[in-house]
């Protein structure tokens, strides 16, 4: 077997497709294509420079495009996405090393949620690793953090000793996303697709493939996969999925789509909601980091924790109709600053402007009255639970 996320800025920058269909670069000249770049620009996806690459931005609008996702199915285009595999008897040292959560809990074929701790009480990223065999394990991150990571991950390799290899740019990632997408996509694979559980997965035939990952997981919270493959192979696996998901109301959605759905879900984008500067307790990833072990900055992790916190990531909904964004300042209803907002979007589920946004602790109750200062406006605001969307 040979297999082994800042969000746009405003306004956004469109990278348009001339008449002929070829990408007219401008400043963008250095940015990277994926497999599927010019498929995107034949389907009249609006592109956007986005973590060094060329991304579908949308394609016919994010509103659209985030309810095909909820209602029915989507697919889409992710493989700026990074891969790196680690290999041998130390590799799970070494991820033990660098991830906050426990990777002795995995088994092949399960993959698990984590985040690399930097050494100074922040986050280097947030990833999802696989057991793909007993010694083998693949690490997905961020576009955007692709160096950054392999840079971090190899300094602690260098006394551990496990092989690295870096896949990012031989492989292709497509998540297929919504309610219908197991019926759509069943005629692709002989596995029965119901049985992949959620974060577990197969490493079979799908779409005239034979080897690829068929993985339980997603970024939207409505359920679907994402498929890894080679990029010599992406092409043809993504026109079977369109056709297979004819029936089913499948769409191309793009970026700006998946970033309200996350949000709608509370998922946290690094760059916005976490980065170097934020703890994955002040983030609300302590379910991820697991004290039980040792690994990078864990002792003054654990102190944290004994400590307490003195701020918290928390998640609200505008009581007027009004949209947050990334940098506004979170004021307590004397207008004192209490903090800011890291994400925020009008909700096409739910019709309400929410956000995500960092506040000093004993504001961070839910029910805990706030104002997001929105221009010259200060606008009231409801801290609640996540999930904003609840599913229908």
């Amino acid at each position: 077997m040979d297999w082994v996320d800042t969000i746009f800025s405003n306004p956004l920058q469109y990278l348009i497709a001339d008449q002929v269909g070829q990408i007219k670069y401008n400043n963008y000249q250095q940015m990277k294509n994926t497999a599927l770049t010019q498929t995107h620009i034949d389907l009249g996806a609006k592109m956007v420079p986005f973590a060094g690459f060329t991304m579908p931005v949308s394609y016919e609008g994010v509103t659209l495009e985030h309810e095909t996702v909820r209602k029915a199915v989507g697919v889409f285009d992710v493989s700026h996405m990074g891969e790196f595999l680690i290999e041998g008897p130390n590799a799970l040292n070494l991820i033990q090393k660098v991830s906050s959560n426990d990777a002795t809990k995995l088994t092949v074929g399960k993959a698990q949620y984590s985040c690399l701790p930097n050494e100074t009480g922040g986050i280097v990223d947030d990833l999802i690793i696989y057991q793909i065999k007993e010694e083998t394990f693949l690490l997905v991150v961020n576009a955007s953090n692709i160096e950054k990571d392999w840079q971090h991950i190899s300094t602690y390799n260098t006394s551990i000793g496990a092989t690295m290899r870096n896949l990012s740019d031989e492989y292709s990632l497509l998540a297929i996303q919504g309610p219908k997408a197991v019926e759509a996509m069943q005629s692709l694979s002989s596995y029965d697709l119901s049985e992949i559980k959620f974060y577990n997965f197969v490493v079979g035939d799908f779409a005239g493939v034979e080897h690829v990952i068929i993985s339980a997981t997603g970024y939207t919270g409505s359920g679907g996969f994402e498929i890894y493959c080679k990029n010599s192979e992406v092409k043809q696996v993504w026109d079977k999925v369109l056709e297979a998901g004819k029936d089913f109301g499948i769409k191309p959605i793009g970026l700006a789509a998946r970033d309200t759905l996350r949000l709608e879900m509370g998922y946290c984008l690094y760059g916005n909601d976490i980065d170097d500067t934020t703890s994955p307790l002040e983030a609300g990833l302590g379910w991820v980091t697991k004290f039980t072990k040792d690994f990078v900055n864990h002792e003054a992790l654990a102190e944290q924790k004994e400590a307490g916190v003195t701020r918290k990531l928390v998640a609200f909904e505008m009581d007027q109709k009004a949209i947050p964004r990334h940098g506004y300042t979170i004021t307590d209803t004397e207008q004192n600053a209490i903090g800011q907002v890291t994400s925020g979007t009008m909700a096409p589920s739910l019709g309400i402007g929410i956000g995500l946004g960092y506040v000093s602790k004993p504001f961070s109750r839910q029910g805990e009255k706030i104002h997001i200062q929105i221009r010259k406006k200060s606008v009231p605001a409801t801290i609640v639970k996540l999930p904003f969307y609840k599913g229908q």
